[in-house]
């Protein structure tokens, strides 16, 4: 009777009316502010009115969100939120690092196999994400869901780090700001739509106009023109500050006061609402995917620091900018339809000089006397000469010639007085020798974890240093690529479809955020390190 019972049940419940799917987000976008510190939300968010203060109002905001690893740094910041993954994952550890093979410095997205297209001049470099080691989100979203992916940079390395292996149209700025740029890793000719919009918006259009604050200046004269605040050629501490380069013509001068102003990010704003009309982004059958890094915050906070008033100024702006393109697709795929993913790829350390005012426990690292500490040190037992190949001072890696690294793994008592050295230096705090790194991903000791995360085997250095917090090794005004919260800390906000609203304080990282796209877009990171932010999720 009961078993009668049941399988009358069953059929019943089969022919009773299903509730309809959930279809997906037919957009799927993740902006990245180039240097954004997670404290930025808090210090300036009455400022604004537009997209920012949207995204913090209507949407997930995490406030404890911060990278794990060492080298906070542009290009593994980027990779870190497109896969989900982290650098000793995907493989992309910093911005650059000596190729032992070939014997020379690798930028991240350089690729010799690529022929690089020029819009407005020739193209020069070769670029694509072929040192990815793993595919991106994007990648998936073209696998699984047939995804138009357009992603916008001034900086290669940002937007070759947001499509990954693959895209409609992939388009940055050369690193002389002289032409937008694609490569043959993602099309066969330079992309007609982003010629049009080019063609339509020379960036020498914006020569002569005058960038001056919007929001109340400070009267305090220490933060509208501070100490150790290095401007672009042509400009002064303070506002206004004009575009017009140093020869009264667009020369190479006016090109970086362009890009270290809101002018560039305002542009590329610009072009993403272009591109996603002219691809159709968000009304196709699969779901497509808009990816913009805009590094004006980048450029300013280098110059000025993250104290100045042109970072609070520049932030304002963008706020502007990111306003505008959600409206666009407000019209264009509809309120509701698409889901975005805002964060950055790394935080920002104040201008040492400042913060020699404060305290005795910052200043700048000297690379160079590093180098020359260790082959004093090597010189009576491996002989006077090159036995350093390389020591980029922005990344810590440091690298030996040629079997000198075995010889001194052989002579322990040498490396160890070596290893003493380097961390006896001003603004070091730690030196790990590269095999201690292996498997110490999960290690106990936060400094030799956050190395690990960082290391990736046969492209790291022999050691890697770990600078003290509020230590850069910049030539600029300020810098980052540290393990210290100034560094580490970044925002996390999440808006749109299947987002539920609210103040989240959950430690997270950003390698959550490509594992919580996949998870409302219905497809799969096979190797994610991070985890979908189901707090937030409806």
């Amino acid at each position: 009777m009961r078993r009668t019972a049941l399988v009358l049940t069953l059929a019943l419940l089969a022919l009773a009316p299903r509730p309809a799917a959930v279809d997906p987000p037919k957009l799927a976008v993740i902006i990245v502010v180039d240097q954004m510190r997670a404290d930025y939300v808090e210090r300036f968010k009455g400022d604004w009115t537009g997209g920012l203060k949207r995204l913090v109002t209507e949407g997930a905001w995490f406030t404890r969100a911060a990278y794990p690893y060492l080298l906070t740094i542009t290009c593994p910041g980027h990779a870190t939120i497109s896969t989900g993954t982290f650098p000793s994952t995907h493989g992309v550890f910093s911005n650059q690092w000596w190729d032992r093979e070939s014997g020379r410095q690798m930028q991240c997205s350089d690729d010799p196999s690529a022929t690089n297209f020029g819009y407005d001049g020739p193209g020069k470099d070769h670029n694509s994400g072929y040192r990815l080691k793993v595919q991106t989100f994007a990648d998936r979203l073209r696998a699984e869901r047939s995804a138009h992916v357009v992603t916008l940079s001034a900086k290669a390395r940002s937007a070759i780090m947001l499509a990954g292996h693959g895209g409609d149209a992939v388009t940055w700025l050369s690193e002389a700001s002289d032409t937008w740029v694609t490569s043959s890793a993602f099309a066969s000719a330079p992309v007609p739509e982003v010629a049009r919009f080019i063609a339509a918006h020379p960036v020498a259009a914006d020569f002569g106009k005058s960038w001056t604050s919007s929001l109340p200046v400070t009267s305090d004269p220490n933060v509208d023109a501070a100490p150790g605040e290095h401007p672009p050629s042509g400009w002064k501490s303070t506002f206004p500050h004009v575009l017009n380069g140093t020869s009264g013509q667009p020369d190479s001068a006016f090109r970086a006061q362009w890009d270290t102003s809101p002018f560039a990010d305002a542009y590329l704003g610009a072009m993403a609402a272009s591109l996603v009309d002219q691809f159709r982004l968000g009304t196709h059958d699969g779901i497509d995917l808009l990816g913009v890094s805009f590094t004006g915050l980048d450029r300013v906070g280098h110059k000025f620091g993250p104290r100045s008033q042109e970072v609070r100024e520049q932030l304002a702006r963008l706020d502007t900018t990111i306003g505008a393109l959600l409206a666009h697709l407000d019209r264009a795929v509809g309120a509701g339809r698409y889901v975005v993913a805002l964060s950055a790829d790394h935080g920002i350390t104040p201008i040492p000089e400042q913060l020699l005012a404060e305290r005795a426990d910052a200043g700048r690292i000297q690379a160079s006397q590093i180098v020359e500490r260790v082959e004093a040190l090597l010189a009576p037992a491996l002989g006077t000469g090159a036995n350093v190949t390389k020591l980029d001072g922005r990344d810590g890696n440091l690298y030996f010639a040629n079997g000198v690294y075995d010889r001194l793994r052989a002579s322990p008592r040498l490396l160890d007085r070596v290893v003493r050295a380097i961390a006896s230096a001003p603004g070091i705090a730690r030196v790990f020798r590269s095999e201690e790194l292996k498997g110490a991903r999960n290690d106990a000791d936060p400094w030799r974890r956050a190395a690990a995360l960082s290391y990736v085997e046969g492209r790291s250095g022999d050691l890697i240093l770990a600078p003290r917090p509020g230590w850069v090794a910049s030539t600029e005004a300020a810098g980052h690529g540290t393990a210290s919260a100034d560094d580490q800390r970044v925002p996390i906000l999440l808006m749109g479809y299947g987002v539920k609203a609210g103040r989240y304080d959950e430690p997270v990282t950003p390698a959550d955020i490509a594992p919580t796209l996949a998870a409302l877009c219905g497809i799969t990171l096979p190797q994610a390190d991070g985890r979908a932010l189901g707090a937030a999720l409806k």
